[in-house]
C-alpha cells in the first residue's frame, strides 16, 4: 500500500482582544479539540502546535494526511427469504440494500449463519478528503472551547467569546473552503493592529510564524512571547539598578495582553516607599500589570511596563505609564494616612454593624466566639493566652479600613501593619495575618504560636457556624469555602505536630454558635466532612510523606475504623500502615485478619475472652499463644509512645505462627469448649492489630 499523501494544515481565527486570563486555556483547548477531531476522522498527522495572541487562536498541524484511509465495509442486509419473491426476482428490500451499497443485487453475496441466510455486502470505500472534513472538525473544536459566556456581535446570529473578524484555513498552499462563525475561510492573516493593520498573505502553513513576525509585528507563539517579555524585563530592571519581580501569573497575563512586547522602564516618587511594600506591589502588579523592581529585597521607586507598541517617542510612552500609576499610588497613600489616624481597637465597636452571616450575628459576635475558642487552642500551640485573645478581638477590624476596601487581597497583612503602627505586641500583629493561613492548597502555614491558635479557632468557628445553619457544601457548590477551611484546619494540626482532640473542639465550637436549633447530629456531620477532606488530601498525594497513589482508600479506611480523635494521631497510624504494607508479611497477615474478622463475625457467641492454655490440643495453638505473649509488653510500650510503625513491625513477627495456626487448627470445631477457647485466642490476636488499624479492611490477592 502506498503511503498516503500529506500536507501541513493551518487554521487561525482572528478576533477582538480575548480574555487575558483565559488565553492559555483557550489555546490548549483549541489544539486538543483539533487533535481529537483528526483522530476521530482517522486522519494521520505529525506534530500539532498551538499559537495564541490577544487577537488570534491558531493551530499548525504538520504532515496531515489529505485523505482518510480506504475503509473496509461489511454490511448485512435482509434475510434471503425476504430478498426474493416466489419467482426469484429481487424484492424492494433487496434493491434498497444494493442501492445503499452502490452495487446491483447480483453483486451481493450471501451470508450463512445458524439463524439463516442473509444478503451480504463486503467491499471498500475510498476515504473522504481531509479538506471536506476539516471545516466540521474546526467548527466543533471552536464550539467546545471553555467559554462560560458567549456573545453576539453586529447582526449575526453566531456566538463566540469575542467578535471574530477573519478565518484562515490552509491545507498545503490551498485554502480549505469553509464558513465558520459567519466567516469565509481565506489565506490571509492580519498583523499588529497599529504596526501592520493590512492583510498578510500566508503562502504556506510553514510560513505562518515568520510571516507574522517579519511582516506583521506579531510573535504568535505564547511561550516565545513570554520568554521575550521575561528577558526584556530582566534587562530593563538591571539597567534601572535592580531586579524585576516576575510573578508567574502576572507574567502570563502580560503575555496575553501584547503581541509585540516592548519594555518601558518607569519611576515613581520615592515618598511612596513609606507605604507597606505589598500595597505598592499590588498597585503596580495587580492593578497595572507592571513588574515592580527591587534591590536587596527592598523595593525601588521603579517599575517595568510592557508596551504593545514600538513607539518613535519612547519617553512619551514612559511618561504616560508614570502618569497612569501616580493617582493610584496617591490614593493608596491617602488610604494609609486615613487608616492610621485610627487604631484597630477603636474599630471594634464598628464590627457590630457588619453582619457576618444571617443567623450567626455580626463580625463582632464572630470575634468574641473566636476569642473564646482561641483560649482553648492557645495551650495546644504554646501561645500566650492574652496575646491570642487580643488578636481574636482585633481579627476582623482591618476589614473596615480604606486600604483593605481597595485591596481586599491584603486583608490580614494590613492588619499586621496597622497593629504594628498601633503599638500592639508583635505576636498579636503576626497573628492578625497568620489567621488566614493557609489561604489555598499548598500555601504556607501559620508559624507563630498565637497565629496558629487563632487560625485553628477561626476555622472551627466558621465550620461550626455554617454547619449549624444546615448549609453544608453540596456537589461543586461551596460558597463559604468550607472545604478549604477544613483542609487548612487538618493541615495546621498535622503538619504543625499539634495533638488535638478534634471531636471535642468541634463540639465546643458548635455549642458556642447562636444557631440554637442546630440538628443534634451536627457535630458528627461536621467531623465526617472534615474526614472527607482528609481522605482526599491523602488519596491525592498532597499529604507530607505520601506520594500520589501511595495511600489507597482501603488503607485510609483501616485507620478511620479506629476513629482516632487526633488528626496527628491519624497521620501517624496511616504512616505505620503504609510502612507495614511494604513488608513481605503484610499480605499474609492482612488476609489472616480478614479471616479472623469473618470468623468472629459469623460466630454466634465468642463466649469467654480469656484464653485457657489447658484447652490447647494442638501445638500450633500454644505456639501462637507464646508468640502473642512475647510481643504484648513491647506492643503496649509502642502504643503508649505512639510508635505505631514499631508496633506493626512486632506484629509482623506473628506471621509464621498465624499461618501455622490456620493450617492445622479447626476453629469452629464441634467441641464447644475448644471452639470458645479458640475464638477467644483469635479475638485476642485481632485486638492487637486493631490497636493500630483495622488491617482486615485492606484487600488481599
Amino acid at each position: 500500500m502506498s503511503k498516503a499523501a500529506a500536507a501541513d494544515f493551518l487554521v487561525e481565527l482572528g478576533t477582538e482582544e480575548l480574555p487575558p486570563k483565559s488565553l492559555v486555556r483557550l489555546r490548549d483547548s483549541f489544539v486538543a479539540g483539533i487533535e481529537s477531531g483528526l483522530d476521530a476522522a482517522h486522519l494521520g498527522h505529525s506534530k500539532l502546535t498551538a499559537y495564541a495572541t490577544p487577537r488570534r487562536l491558531a493551530v499548525l498541524v504538520k504532515a496531515l494526511e489529505t485523505e482518510q484511509p480506504v475503509q473496509e465495509i461489511e454490511n448485512r442486509g435482509p434475510p434471503v427469504n425476504l430478498a426474493y419473491d416466489d419467482d426469484g426476482k429481487p424484492t424492494r428490500a433487496a434493491e434498497a440494500f444494493a442501492n445503499k451499497n452502490g452495487v446491483s443485487v447480483d453483486q451481493l453475496d450471501t451470508l450463512k449463519t445458524d439463524k439463516g441466510e442473509w444478503l451480504y455486502y463486503k467491499g471498500q470505500s475510498a476515504g473522504a478528503a481531509a479538506a471536506d472534513l476539516l471545516p466540521e472538525i474546526v467548527g466543533i473544536a471552536l464550539a467546545g472551547l471553555p467559554v462560560p459566556k458567549r456573545m453576539r456581535w453586529g447582526s449575526k446570529d453566531v456566538e463566540f467569546v469575542r467578535p471574530a473578524h477573519w478565518l484562515l484555513m490552509l491545507l498545503g498552499k490551498k485554502v480549505v473552503p469553509a464558513t465558520i462563525l459567519g466567516l469565509e475561510a481565506g489565506g490571509e492573516s492580519f498583523g499588529h493592529r497599529f504596526h501592520a493593520p493590512e492583510s498578510i498573505r500566508i503562502g504556506a502553513p510553514s510560513d505562518y510564524v515568520d510571516a507574522l513576525r517579519q511582516r506583521g509585528h506579531v510573535i504568535v507563539d505564547f511561550d516565545e512571547r513570554r520568554a521575550t517579555i521575561e528577558e526584556a524585563a530582566v534587562k530593563a530592571a538591571k539597567k534601572a539598578g535592580g531586579v524585576a519581580m516576575l510573578e508567574p501569573a502576572v507574567l502570563d497575563e502580560v503575555t496575553a495582553l501584547v503581541e509585540w512586547p516592548v519594555p518601558v522602564a518607569g519611576r515613581f516618587d520615592e515618598s511612596f516607599l513609606r507605604l507597606p511594600p505589598e500595597v505598592l506591589i499590588s498597585t503596580l502588579q495587580d492593578h497595572q500589570r507592571y513588574f515592580p523592581v527591587q534591590k536587596n529585597e527592598q523595593l525601588l521607586p521603579a517599575f517595568i511596563a510592557i508596551s504593545n507598541l514600538e513607539s518613535t517617542d519612547p519617553d512619551q510612552v514612559r511618561r504616560g505609564n508614570e502618569r497612569v500609576v501616580l493617582p493610584r499610588l496617591a490614593d493608596a497613600a491617602f488610604f494609609w494616612d486615613q487608616d492610621t489616624a485610627h487604631t484597630l481597637a477603636s474599630r471594634q465597636d464598628d464590627l457590630k454593624t457588619v453582619v457576618y452571616q444571617q443567623g450567626l450575628g455580626s463580625l463582632h459576635d464572630k470575634s468574641l466566639r473566636t476569642a473564646e475558642l482561641a483560649q482553648i487552642t492557645a495551650p495546644l500551640t504554646g501561645a500566650n493566652g492574652d496575646d491570642v485573645a487580643r488578636a481574636a478581638l482585633l481579627s476582623r477590624t482591618d476589614l473596615l479600613t480604606y486600604m483593605v476596601g481597595e485591596f481586599p487581597e491584603l486583608q490580614g497583612r494590613m492588619g499586621y501593619y496597622y497593629a504594628n503602627h498601633d503599638g500592639e505586641p508583635e505576636n498579636v500583629a503576626v497573628a492578625l495575618e497568620e489567621q488566614y493561613l493557609p489561604r489555598q492548597a499548598g500555601d504556607r502555614l501559620p508559624a507563630n504560636p498565637a497565629g496558629i491558635a487563632l487560625a485553628i479557632a477561626d476555622r472551627l468557628d466558621t465550620l461550626a457556624g455554617i454547619f449549624s445553619l444546615g448549609k453544608r457544601p453540596s456537589g461543586n457548590k461551596d460558597p463559604f469555602g468550607l472545604r478549604r477551611q477544613a483542609l487548612g484546619l487538618v493541615r495546621i494540626l498535622i503538619e504543625g505536630g499539634f495533638d488535638a482532640d478534634l471531636p471535642a473542639l468541634i463540639n465546643q465550637a458548635i455549642v458556642m454558635q447562636p444557631a440554637n436549633d442546630a440538628a443534634p447530629d451536627t457535630a458528627a456531620e461536621l467531623l465526617s466532612f472534615v474526614m472527607e477532606r482528609l481522605r482526599a488530601w491523602y488519596i491525592d498525594g498532597q499529604a507530607p510523606g505520601f506520594a500520589p497513589g501511595e495511600v489507597t482508600v482501603e488503607m485510609f479506611e483501616s485507620v478511620l475504623a479506629r476513629a482516632p480523635a487526633s488528626p496527628l494521631d491519624f497521620h501517624q497510624r496511616l504512616q505505620a500502615v503504609q510502612q507495614f504494607m511494604n513488608m513481605d508479611s503484610a499480605i499474609s497477615l492482612a488476609a489472616a485478619n480478614k479471616r479472623i474478622a469473618n470468623i468472629l463475625k459469623q460466630a454466634e457467641s465468642v463466649g469467654s475472652t480469656t484464653v485457657d492454655i489447658k484447652l490447647f490440643d494442638a501445638k500450633e495453638e500454644r505456639l501462637l499463644h507464646d508468640a502473642v505473649a512475647a510481643v504484648i509488653p513491647g506492643h503496649k510500650t509502642d502504643l503508649a509512645a505512639r510508635n505505631y510503625e514499631s508496633a506493626l513491625l512486632r506484629l509482623a513477627e506473628l506471621r509464621d505462627p498465624v499461618d501455622g495456626y490456620f493450617d492445622q487448627v479447626m476453629v469452629m470445631t464441634e467441641d464447644s469448649k475448644l471452639r470458645s477457647n479458640r475464638l477467644a485466642q483469635l479475638g485476642q490476636l485481632r485486638k492487637l492489630f486493631l490497636d493500630v488499624a483495622d488491617i482486615s479492611r485492606i484487600p488481599t490477592p
